[in-house]
This record gives structure tokens, sequence and C-alpha cells, in this order.
């Protein structure tokens, strides 16, 4: 595993003629499409309770374009993370629902460094596109000002769509919103109360026809720790045909040209 600053030079430094992901754990990782770099709910602080060191520091993040948080709590929106990127990435943007802009900011986050969502609309950034579609963690909770607190991002990059869900379960119209993006990679949280089961999390990938599945939330806090090798043993036994990665701490895997 590289570690920072080894880890950013490989990020800024490795050519992306397809989309390359790295995991930098709990719900954190990079996407790199040729010049886009997209950080997703980055937690590289040495929070409380924290059982793996991150595998790089924020402040030593410059090449950071945009960086998306699915919602407002710390392990999402990283109160010693994000403004840190954000200082040390002087060009990027944070995405985030349109609910959480008045805590981002009571986080020291100017408005002028924001971009707001919601579901069902879009965010243009480079050639690339990021979608946005409700999550329940573990309701929707939607307001008519407020709009859904809770998102998950899809990103457009070339003929690829990699979805993010952030923190959420399984609700009855969640696969019909996905399967018109024509999901590549779907990376799904399988730890914690508040999140997918990993039964539930193989049957969306299956019902949305993902290409890959990725687990996340899994490995970071005792509280939400999850054998990722049930996850493991589940995909095979009942889920042979569906594609699946596994990552460790800093790794990165570019999708797959069949």
């Amino acid at each position: 595993m590289a570690h920072a600053p080894q880890l950013h030079d490989e990020i800024e430094h490795t050519a992306c003629p397809v989309p390359r992901l790295w995991f930098l754990g709990h719900s954190s990782f990079v996407l790199k499409y040729l010049k886009a770099i997209i950080y997703i709910d980055p937690l590289l602080s040495n929070a409380p309770g924290r059982l793996i060191a991150s595998p790089i520091a924020p402040a030593d993040i410059t090449h950071a374009g945009l960086i998306l948080s699915t919602h407002a709590h710390p392990g999402h929106l990283d109160p010693a993370t994000v403004p840190a990127m954000l200082a040390a990435s002087p060009r990027a943007k944070l995405v985030i629902p349109k609910s959480v802009a008045a805590h981002a900011h009571s986080l020291g986050i100017h408005y002028h460094r924001m971009v707001t969502t919601d579901a069902d609309l879009r965010v243009e950034y480079l050639d690339d596109r990021i979608y946005a579609v409700p999550s329940a963690h573990p309701q929707l909770d939607w307001t008519p000002l407020g709009g859904y607190p809770y998102l998950g991002y899809l990103v457009r990059f070339g003929r690829h769509t990699i979805y993010h869900a952030g923190d959420c379960v399984p609700y009855d119209t969640l696969a019909a919103r996905l399967r018109p993006y024509n999901v590549t990679v779907a990376l799904l949280p399988i730890g914690g109360a508040a999140n997918f089961k990993i039964a539930e999390a193989a049957e969306l990938a299956a019902a949305i026809r993902a290409e890959w599945l990725v687990p996340m939330h899994y490995d970071m806090f005792a509280s939400s720790a999850v054998d990722v090798n049930r996850f493991i043993e589940h995909m095979l036994g009942h889920r042979p045909a569906q594609r699946f990665k596994v990552f460790t701490h800093g790794e990165g895997w570019s999708i797959p040209v069949d």
C-alpha cells in the first residue's frame, strides 16, 4: 500500500484513459479519469476510534478538482479533512446536498467553495457529469426547502458510470432510479445498522445490472466493522455471475475493459 506523499503522486501522475479508483478506507474513494480527480466522502483525519491509519494526509492533497460529500455526518463531511483539502487544492469545489450548506459553512467552508445539489440534478465538471439520487439513512427525510439531506452520486466518466451510495438502506424506488444510468461500478455500504446488509447490496447490484460491485463502510470503526470474508463468501456462493472487487487501503484499480 502506498502512503502519502507517494500515494498523492501516484494519483496525480497515473495516466487514466479508463476510470481508475483508489480506496482510502470507510466510504472514501478517489476517482480519476483523464484530467478529472474527484474525492468522495474523504475521511482522512485520525478520527477517534479509527482502526486503520489514513493512507494520505488531507493537507497533502493539492490536486483535487471536486470533493463530493454525500451528507453532513462527520464520517462523510469530516471537519478535519474537507477544509484542509480545500485549502490545499485552491481550485477545488465541495459538492453537497443543498440542506448541508449552512453546516458546511459552520466548519469554516466559504459558500463560494460549495456547489449544492439535490436529487435528479446534474453537476458538470470538465467533460464529466455528476448526478444525484436520494439515499435513505435510514429514511429519505425529504423536506420542501431542504430537499434530500442524504444523497448518492453517479459520476459519469465517458461510457462508464460509478455509483457511490453514501450511507443507505434499500427503499422501494432505488433500483428504478438507478437503472437508467447503466451503472458500471456500484460502491455500496455494508457496515453499520443504517446500511445495506450484504445480501441486500448484492440484490441491488443485480437489480440495476451493475457490472461491478464494491463493498465499503465496513473496515474503519469497530461499531460498523464487518468481516469482508462474509461478503466474498456470499458473492461466490449466491451471486457467482456478479463481478466484484474488494480493495485494500490505498489500492488503485482501473475498471477492466473487456
